[in-house]
């Protein structure tokens, strides 16, 4: 999957979650909006109740994404027969589209009622949800393959090398140590929330150097290409220690909400089946 596709594959998936969320929104915010008590007479209640054919048909719905998202992903990840199917950080990707879909059709399916054991199981889905966000954070932080293999130090020491071979092919020895001395003073001191604006700042001091030294555009572009990589892996370098460290604690977290969601879920829906309670069929 090139750059363009893989742009597309992102943005289809964030936008179904967009428009599916802002679409139950608004068929359903009247009947949200009315007490508790009130809804029975909501001409909506037949249809938007956990047991109405739309309200249960989200719950089916976003409980199975949630399964297929979790058990899909853990199989792509541990089974080596799985290995040539897609590459892991397209897997990871789909996982953070149905885990993140799903528990919003839950929440829809529930008609923002909250209430005994399934209380129990919601609030896991939400600290599963709120892990997983700070997850996703923590991963993009760990320099990685384009297979999303973890990558070892000297790895990272090659590619840096790369670059500083690709940089002096383009623009010549002299411009290259001085880019490169630009790059390495790049927000050495600044904690993170200053790291950003620090990393601008040498981006731009760089393109002026370079539209100064009449660099041609095509090899401008390319240059500030490989600048804006090296200083992304040049932060990621300088967390990555930290950054490993909170990825082994984030799963100790992670791990226990996933697992008393599901096994809350499951009861959940023994339950349902056990009382006669079924959808369209």
């Amino acid at each position: 999957m090139n750059k363009t596709a893989h742009r597309i594959y992102l943005g289809t998936m964030t936008g179904i979650v967009i428009v599916v969320t802002g679409y139950l929104f608004y068929i359903g915010s009247p009947y949200y909006q009315t007490a508790i008590e009130e809804r029975f007479y909501h001409p909506d209640h037949l249809n938007l109740k956990p047991s109405g054919p739309l309200g249960h048909g989200m719950g089916i719905v976003g409980t199975l994404m949630m399964v297929v998202g979790v058990f899909g992903y853990q199989a792509r990840k541990y089974m080596r027969s799985l290995a040539g199917i897609w590459i892991l950080k397209h897997w990871l990707e789909f996982h953070i589209f149905l885990c993140t879909l799903g528990p919003i059709l839950v929440l829809f399916h529930t008609s923002f009622k909250f209430g005994g054991l399934v209380s129990i199981s919601f609030w896991s889905m939400v600290a599963v949800v709120a892990s997983g966000v700070v997850g996703r954070f923590i991963y993009l932080q760990i320099p990685r393959t384009l297979q999303g293999r973890e990558l070892s130090l000297h790895e990272i020491s090659e590619m840096r090398g790369e670059f500083s071979v690709m940089l002096e092919k383009v623009l010549g020895v002299e411009k290259w140590q001085h880019i490169t001395e630009l790059i390495n003073r790049s927000g050495k001191g600044n904690n993170l929330f200053y790291q950003f604006y620090a990393d601008w700042q040498t981006k731009r001091a760089i393109r002026k150097q370079l539209m100064k030294a009449k660099v041609d555009r095509e090899n401008l572009n390319h240059v500030m290409d490989l600048v804006s990589h090296e200083l992304g892996m040049k932060q990621k370098i300088e967390r990555l220690q930290l950054m490993q460290k909170l990825f082994n604690y984030w799963h100790v977290i992670h791990l226990p909400f996933a697992i008393v969601m599901l096994v809350i879920m499951l009861v959940h829906v023994g339950i349902t089946l056990a009382f006669g309670y079924r959808w369209i069929f």
